[in-house]
């Protein structure tokens, strides 16, 4: 009897987690879809390499969406078990609240086990795996937006024309390149050959000119100057929409996992700055999965209140404690980053905040005790009232 109850109230809250999952990713993935998609069809970057940024990509979202999704299928699982009397038939039948929040418990640890896994794991992997294909793809694109006979202006501060290519694209002939990087000395460069040269390491893409010149005017236009070459090389900013270039060349701390932050922090010759940040990122790592089991507790007592509309309401009310959540996170953040409080406090004052709301309202739920704040929906009416005014005669 007890399995099949349980087997019931888990499969109330597991249909609707996994939509709220779905569409919550999706929502988020948009914001960066539309940029990929502009890369795919402005840029020449293959569907195999818009789909391979995606995957990557899906871990930062979802360590989010997990814990948010496991809120609202409570609220809505339990609040349809309330809304239809199951719940009051349960506690008829000598069923106590405790023995209730057993099956989301249990559905509470697996969400939590799975947001550990993705945030300290997964998303450190994926955003230094995004990183290295970035570059691999930026090479690509260096290469599929030089076309032979057009002038390309992808790059910062420089224009490229080449005359052919062959159809290995191994090579370009007869290479002109106009660079204004320095403003005060614009120059034109040529050359009969150009190679497109990697660095791994330093990840960035070289223009290799061979056999050509120089053409240097002054901003007045008073001076020329000319220098042959038979090897020159111009740097390619390939600086994606999606990061900051600038942030390529090191590990940064969203890309460090917990033994790698712990080492950071550690050290003597780290900045003040990044020490604050890898204390933060450590404390958000270990922070956010607990939401899980948080969420859990405190969508136990906010579910089974009765309402009538149960799916509007568990969504609303979900949204409303996630945002509350979110924005105390933030707030702590800041005040960390600022100097004013410790790292850990942060990340963990929300945990700790709605823990004990959560706890709090469970006692009083289980023993029957009445609240001291009107429902949700008795809020909104009162609300709903109050903006319609005094009803005119």
């Amino acid at each position: 009897m007890r399995k099949t109850i349980n087997l019931y109230i888990l499969r109330e809250i597991t249909v609707p987690f996994f939509m709220i999952l779905l569409v919550l990713t999706f929502v988020l993935l948009m914001g960066r879809i539309l940029q990929l998609m502009d890369l795919m069809v402005n840029k020449g970057i293959g569907f195999i390499d818009i789909s391979i940024f995606i995957i990557l990509l899906l871990p930062s979202f979802l360590m989010f969406t997990i814990p948010i999704s496991m809120l609202v299928a409570i609220l809505i699982g339990l609040g349809r078990l309330s809304g239809d009397n199951e719940i009051t038939v349960m506690k008829t039948s000598g069923i106590s609240l405790y023995q209730i929040y057993q099956p989301i418990a249990a559905a509470s640890v697996v969400a939590f086990i799975m947001t550990a896994v993705i945030t300290l794991f997964l998303v450190p992997q994926g955003n230094y795996a995004t990183k290295h294909h970035l570059y691999s793809v930026s090479k690509k694109q260096a290469s599929i937006g030089i076309r032979e006979k057009v002038f390309i202006d992808d790059f910062s501060d420089l224009l490229i024309y080449a005359e052919t290519i062959p159809m290995d694209g191994a090579y370009m002939a007869g290479v002109l390149i106009s660079d204004t990087r320095l403003t005060n000395e614009p120059s034109t460069i040529i050359a009969k050959k150009a190679y497109l040269i990697s660095d791994p390491k330093a990840l960035t893409v070289t223009m290799r000119l061979e056999n050509g010149s120089t053409h240097t005017v002054d901003a007045g236009l008073n001076h020329y100057r000319k220098m042959d070459f038979s090897v020159y090389d111009v740097n390619l900013d390939i600086g994606s929409a999606l990061f900051d270039e600038s942030r390529l060349k090191e590990k940064t701390s969203g890309e460090m996992t917990v033994l790698e932050l712990r080492d950071k922090l550690q050290k003597a010759d780290v900045e003040k700055q990044q020490l604050r940040e890898a204390a933060i990122e450590l404390n958000k790592k270990l922070s956010i999965p607990m939401s899980c089991l948080i969420f859990g507790i405190l969508g136990v007592p906010l579910g089974i209140r009765g309402h009538r509309s149960v799916k509007s309401r568990g969504i609303a009310l979900g949204a409303i404690i996630v945002a509350v959540y979110y924005m105390l996170q933030l707030g702590g953040e800041a005040l960390v980053q600022t100097g004013k409080a410790g790292p850990a406090f942060g990340a963990w004052a929300p945990n700790l905040v709605f823990l004990v709301l959560g706890v709090a309202l469970f006692m009083a739920t289980a023993r029957e005790i009445r609240w001291p704040f009107p429902s949700t929906g008795e809020l909104f009416r009162r609300l709903l009232k109050k903006s319609r005014g005094p009803s005119s005669c």
